[in-house]
């Protein structure tokens, strides 16, 4: 299952992706709500949690504008605010719930699971391309009778090619979605990990590839 967090405080942030990861959620991290706005109008995800109090632009401001494109991906806001007035704003603004900090993980994890219940099977948990399914749940790699558990980091790239297949996406990309906008990384470690998933594709008898098209990035095809 994959979720957005966007959360200003770096350390709140690192703790809560640990925490996520942990528990088999695919996360990506980002710190103001411009970057926020930009990610949910990007991809799909089952779920954001969004801090209101942003730089660049706030999490209630993100929420009206993604509503009002039509997104209904489940949002949980986190705030210090814990006036009644401040709930009803950010939930009259289409917020799924609200929890204010400080908070129990546990007390997180919980308010998760309910709102991601809630919302309709679209996206599907899987996705499917040739003869290989991608589980989003549990991480497996599907082909047949062939399967295997991948890496997060794996994952987070395979998803992204299975959800957009036969188009380039850039190194660049890549490293955005699946690093971080801030990672010091190098960016080598997108070929590595295409690499891994090569290797994997070819256990599980996959009928497609990942095809490397020079100075542009890499894309999923059907085998020849």
């Amino acid at each position: 299952m994959r979720l957005l967090l966007a959360e200003d405080e770096r350390e709140l942030s690192e703790a809560l992706v640990t925490v996520l990861r942990r528990n088999n959620y695919s996360v990506d991290a980002v710190y103001d709500g411009q970057a926020a706005l930009d990610y949910l109008e990007a991809a799909e995800y089952d779920g954001a949690i969004l801090d209101i109090m942003m730089p660049k632009m706030d999490g209630i401001t993100v929420l009206r504008r993604i509503r009002e494109q039509g997104n209904a991906v489940p949002v949980l806001l986190l705030t210090a605010k814990t006036e009644v007035d401040d709930r009803v704003t950010g939930l009259d603004a289409g917020a799924d719930d609200y929890l204010g900090k400080p908070f129990a993980m546990k007390e997180l994890l919980a308010r998760i699971r309910a709102m991601t219940r809630r919302q309709p099977e679209v996206p599907r948990n899987v996705l499917e391309f040739g003869n290989l399914i991608l589980d989003r749940a549990t991480f497996e790699l599907k082909c047949g009778k062939e399967f295997i558990r991948l890496a997060n980091k794996e994952f987070q790239m395979l998803e992204m090619l299975m959800s957009n297949p036969g188009q380039i996406i850039s190194t660049d990309r890549f490293m955005e979605k699946v690093w971080g906008y801030d990672s010091e990384t190098e960016i080598n470690v997108v070929w590595v990990y295409i690499s891994y998933l090569r290797k994997k594709l070819s256990a599980v008898k996959a009928d497609v590839q990942i095809k490397a098209v020079r100075n542009q990035g890499y894309s999923l095809e059907l085998s020849a």
